[in-house]
């Protein structure tokens, strides 16, 4: 059924009255994008069905052959209208799935396309701001002009046309800088059980990195702790170059999905713009389990622990989104929350193999207020060997060989049973302890250069050469980093 089409005048994100025909800027150089934007807008207008049962948060809507992924809006009676998203179909009846509470919906109520294909307002006025999910300003001040418009799935970009990796990015953590230094471009996955630490780390690596723009998006967060965030975690100071989108975890499953997909797209503007964008995302063990409530109320089979398949298909589609182009790069940065601390969980699993390294957050050193509590030996970064000189990586690697040959006698150490002499590189790790210890933790509010962290580690190395065993370490060093 075919409603008379009519002209709907709306808000946008940005605070500038819209139509159905589309927003034209006057800036000639985003004219094409805009006239594309306008064709798929108009098409939209006019269709319309009707709502035939609800089942869960699932509306079932006849009449209405709307493509995936259109947002819908149903007009009832009383109260404000609500917003939905087409998630699937059901025989004629097609599925949506809400942006806001079911009440006031009945059998009958009215249903009519308002988007078909999903996209959001960006431009530089974004930076220094919070946005929700379906790009609102949500930081109480007056909203900005955003000029450009994106589409929420971005393009896909051909393995050809993105360069190499080679440039490092300063995190501003010594752990990170010096043994698993991340490159411009990279993604890398940070994960952790709940309450290790991975919320503090992530802030203080967007308001201590070098890159031009940070992008810092938080799904499924508590309400309580998004402000905490904001203010303790990132501050003012990482707040004025960064972007935070924020989707809480009493948010629908469409939102917490959305927010991913509009962090990632405000990132690839930056980047086309020829910036450095970090991308930092928290986390994506949630948007896994908001595409899981949407799958299986779409009616999609449940299948690794309940996650069903589009989960894993869409998850290498979100990552993949990172990396350099010959205009710019977007280094990525990902919490995994894994379940029971089970590294090997299938979200886990799966995430870490699409990305370039992962780093690891223990426990137990976390117990011991040992921060940040990365498990060195557990945590690898990819593209380190591509990024670092040879006396660096020989230097990091002087130190993993230690920390490994420390934690093979932790046992005997423990209890008294190690004796002096027996092993050299664990005698040279007991002598240096202290000052691996020193080199390793850092405080929250404590940032780290590049630069320090490198002299940092080769001081390590020239107090473990000063040694007895240093002439044994350093030769075994030598044969496992050959000269470039």
């Amino acid at each position: 059924m075919f409603a008379k089409p009519q002209l709907r005048m709306t808000l946008d994100p940005c605070g500038q009255v819209n139509s159905n025909r589309g927003y034209v800027p006057t800036n000639s150089s985003t004219r094409a994008a805009a006239l594309v934007d306008h064709i798929q807008r108009a098409m939209s207008v006019g269709l319309c069905g009707r709502v035939s049962k609800i089942v869960g948060l699932t509306v079932s809507v006849a009449g209405f052959p709307a493509p995936l992924g259109a947002v819908a809006q149903i007009e009832v009676e009383q109260g404000e209208n609500i917003d939905a998203e087409v998630v699937g179909f059901s025989g004629d009846e097609t599925l949506l799935l809400p942006y806001g509470d079911l009440q006031g919906i009945r059998r009958g109520t009215s249903c009519i396309l308002k988007q078909s294909i999903q996209g959001a307002r960006v431009g530089d006025g974004l930076i220094g701001r919070i946005i929700d999910g379906r790009g609102r300003f949500v930081d109480d001040r007056t909203p900005a002009v955003l000029p450009h418009r994106v589409s929420l799935q971005g393009q896909q970009i051909s393995p050809m046309q993105r360069p190499r990796i080679d440039r490092a990015l300063a995190t501003g953590i010594r752990a990170l800088d010096g043994l698993l230094t991340c490159g411009r471009g990279q993604r890398l996955g940070i994960f952790a059980g709940s309450g290790v630490g991975k919320s503090t780390l992530l802030g203080q690596i967007a308001r201590s990195t070098e890159a031009d723009v940070n992008v810092v998006v938080l799904i499924g967060e508590r309400g309580r702790e998004v402000r905490e965030f904001i203010e303790r975690d990132l501050g003012q100071e990482g707040l004025n170059h960064s972007v935070v989108v924020v989707a809480t975890g009493d948010d629908p499953a469409v939102v917490r999905l959305r927010a991913a997909y509009l962090g990632t797209a405000i990132a690839e503007y930056f980047r086309d713009t020829g910036r450095d964008v970090l991308l930092v995302m928290d986390s994506v063990t949630r948007f896994a389990q908001a595409q899981r409530e949407i799958g299986l109320a779409a009616g999609e089979a449940p299948a690794t622990r309940g996650y069903p398949p589009s989960v894993f298909a869409l998850l290498p589609k979100l990552l993949e989104r990172c990396g350099r182009t010959h205009s710019g790069s977007i280094t990525g940065i990902f919490s995994v929350l894994v379940e029971g601390d089970d590294m090997n969980e299938p979200i886990a699993d799966a995430v870490r193999g699409t990305l370039d390294g992962h780093v690891v957050l223990n426990r137990k050193l976390a117990e011991h207020g040992h921060f940040p509590a990365i498990d060195i030996l557990a945590s690898v970064s990819r593209v380190m060997t591509e990024i670092t000189d040879l006396e660096h990586r020989k230097a990091a690697t002087s130190l993993r060989q230690l920390l490994a040959a420390r934690r093979q006698a932790d046992d005997l150490i423990s209890i008294g049973a190690y004796q002096n002499g027996t092993n050299s590189r664990v005698d040279s790790a007991l002598r240096l302890h202290e000052s691996i210890q020193t080199f390793l933790q850092q405080n929250s509010s404590e940032s780290s250069t590049l630069e320090q962290a490198v002299e940092g580690l080769t001081a390590l190395q020239q107090s473990l050469c000063d040694g007895d065993s240093g002439t044994q370490l350093q030769s075994t060093a030598n044969a496992i980093m050959p000269a470039a």
